[in-house]
């Protein structure tokens, strides 16, 4: 269990955020007559992974980051996407709040795959001013008509009974409240797997990136139109 704790602790510090380019449908002038670019060329709708260093891809090539894997998964299987990685290192919920305004203010924004709280989990904040952060975030993300994404954390038994409930609880209870799609843990299956994680024992590495791609697509792809 303190291996658990230690996972959840540093599991999101360090780590620059990878931007990824976002391009605009553009009108150029010919002749004094306005021509849009063709479909083809103009933006793609964008998803935008929103998170902390989990997101922004700790330790990684940008190439192994899971929301660049996201977007090869998504070319593969024909969707036309544009993945957008807002990872920032140590982003709390009320950081995450502080900036999404911005981010939904860039074009053609159609899913934001929410994931935060782990950073209030470290900082001892409580799982209620999270929740209402996150709850804002949901809200703002709706108000654009934007789909939501919501991944879940766990918290340990050793911070209190009620602590652990009231957190983990946050995220289904939210998910339910909003109706939007839910991963329950985005490190299913990776968490504390010496195989899966780099040599801190504590980031998923390029492996681990992998299979955190498969989850979030699995709950990802019934919001996505071909």
């Amino acid at each position: 269990m303190k291996q658990f704790i230690h996972f959840l602790i540093l599991a999101v510090i360090g780590a620059a955020s990878f931007g990824c380019s976002v391009k605009s449908a553009e009108q150029i002038d010919v002749d004094g007559k306005p021509l849009v670019l063709p479909k083809s060329v103009a933006a793609k709708p964008k998803i935008v992974a929103f998170g902390d260093s989990l997101t922004a891809g700790f330790g990684l090539e940008e190439t192994e980051s899971y929301p660049y894997l996201l977007q090869q998964k998504l070319n593969a299987e024909g969707y036309n996407y544009e993945v957008v990685n807002a990872g920032v290192s140590g982003d709390t919920s009320m950081g995450g709040l502080e900036r999404i305004d911005w981010t939904l203010e860039n074009d053609g924004v159609q899913v934001l795959i929410l994931e935060l709280g782990a950073n209030d989990l470290l900082r001892g904040l409580s799982p209620a001013k999270m929740k209402d952060n996150l709850d804002k975030i949901i809200r703002k993300a709706k108000a654009k008509n934007v789909k939501v994404l919501l991944c879940g954390m766990l918290a340990p038994p050793t911070l209190g009974a009620d602590y652990q409930r009231d957190f983990a609880n946050a995220f289904p209870d939210l998910a339910d409240k909003h109706k939007v799609a839910y991963l329950p843990f985005l490190l299913d299956t990776i968490a504390m797997k010496k195989e899966l994680n780099q040599a801190d024992g504590i980031h998923p590495n390029a492996q681990g990136t992998k299979i955190m791609t498969e989850n979030v697509y699995k709950e990802l792809k019934p919001l996505l139109v071909r």
